[in-house]
């Protein structure tokens, strides 16, 4: 067994294969999913990934979820308060644990900002996909059997039409030079229902798709079933 560690969890694939990672190089084992969500049962704060699919991606995983309410447009403060007592928490349930793990890719500065944060809160970060290379990177995670569908479009960066669509080697071919092919910067995000990382794989029905703040294309999915 290796060091125990949480991971942040989104829902999206970044995170999904950051945890199949970690598992495979067997250095730190994962005890649970740290998700950020809007409100106690709410979605998660990024992604928009219901409560309802986020449980499930975590019973899927094997992992307990650790939720961390934070209420809409609540400052960094709150969010450290409310990250500091969920921690809190997960050391009493799991002594000795001292270390979080993140999905992040290639942006720097946010890398800075875990570690100051973690730091701060008496843990560490890791970030086992951080340098990779992303389009190198998309492609392995769908050859390791990685499912995913995108769920929000920045519509600034991206046509609103490819929320909903598959995460699949055809979208990586179809989107315009110049959008990362993991959306590593906030061109897209995922919630991911297959995967290496799941005893089982999701069924997830798709809702419908809104434009939230003028520019962000959501498509909705709940679990089917």
């Amino acid at each position: 067994m290796g060091t125990p560690a949480l991971l942040s969890w989104s829902g999206g694939k970044d995170a999904a294969w950051a945890l199949h990672t970690l598992r495979a190089a067997g250095d730190f084992d994962v005890v649970g999913l740290l998700t950020t969500v809007v409100a106690e049962g709410g979605p998660a704060s990024m992604q928009g990934v219901t409560g309802e699919v986020l449980h499930a991606q975590a019973t899927a995983a094997r992992l307990p979820l650790i939720e961390v309410p934070v209420a809409p447009g609540a400052d960094n403060s709150r969010y450290e308060a409310a990250l500091a007592t969920a921690l809190a928490a997960a050391r009493l349930r799991w002594p000795g644990i001292g270390h979080l793990a993140f999905g992040d890719l290639a942006l720097e500065d946010i890398r800075a900002w875990r570690t100051a944060l973690c730091a701060r809160l008496g843990w560490q970060a890791l970030f086992p996909l951080f340098g990779a290379d992303t389009n190198t990177l998309a492609r392995t995670m769908l050859a390791g059997g990685l499912r995913a569908t995108l769920c929000c479009v920045d519509t600034v960066q991206l046509a609103a039409g490819f929320a909903g669509r598959a995460y699949d080697a055809s979208l990586l071919d179809a989107l315009p030079a110049g959008v990362d092919p993991c959306g590593e910067n906030g061109e897209f995000h995922t919630v991911v229902h297959a995967g290496p990382m799941f005893a089982t794989p999701l069924h997830l029905r798709r809702g419908a798709s809104t434009l939230d703040q003028n520019r962000f294309q959501r498509t909705g999915f709940t679990v089917a079933g």
